[in-house]
């Protein structure tokens, strides 16, 4: 699957799931900066959960139905810049009700990871994000390969069992 229409994207993949969606971060900065990011390094005091309501309501709507959503995100250190601004606006992500795990990748030096962000959904399906060196999402792959779902999701448990939850990690 290619989509410019990413929300669209998304938004398809959480409605489908019935058990679980798993998502693994590993880039240090997603592009292109955005007004969010811009206002938050200006200090501007505001709630994300409002600047992402949408995303917000579709995690509320998944985790209503039953369905378990964790994110674990692999981090350079020191961390960069966005990675504090996303560390701030994980608490939308936890208020939403998803799982939230950090792990430096230093700690991850010996994990068999991807070469791509992911999704899993339902342990079948993976949706590889294909970015630019500028950290802009270029693509949404749809794959339904088992070998790839088994691989997309010994990445993410390897770095789920090493991570350190949302409320412990200090960046």
């Amino acid at each position: 699957m290619s989509s410019q229409n990413f929300e669209e994207t998304f938004e398809a993949m959480l409605r489908e799931a019935r058990h679980e969606a798993l998502h693994l971060e590993m880039r240090d900065f997603y592009g292109p900066p955005s007004k969010t990011f811009a206002d938050w390094k200006a200090g501007i005091d505001y709630d994300p959960a409002e600047r992402f309501a949408p995303w917000v309501s579709l995690v509320l709507e998944t985790v209503a139905r039953g369905v378990a959503v964790r994110r674990a995100r692999i981090v350079g250190t020191p961390v960069s810049e966005y990675t504090r601004y996303l560390h701030w606006t994980t608490r939308m992500n936890v208020g939403a009700g998803e799982s939230v795990r950090w792990l430096i990748r230093r700690d991850a030096a010996d994990l068999c990871l991807t070469g791509a962000d992911f999704w899993v959904i339902d342990g079948a399906i993976v949706y590889w994000n294909h970015f630019s060196g500028e950290g802009i999402l270029n693509e949404v792959e749809r794959d339904d390969r088992d070998a790839s779902a088994r691989l997309a999701r010994s990445a993410f448990e390897a770095a789920w069992a090493r991570g350190v939850d949302h409320s412990g990690f200090q960046p």
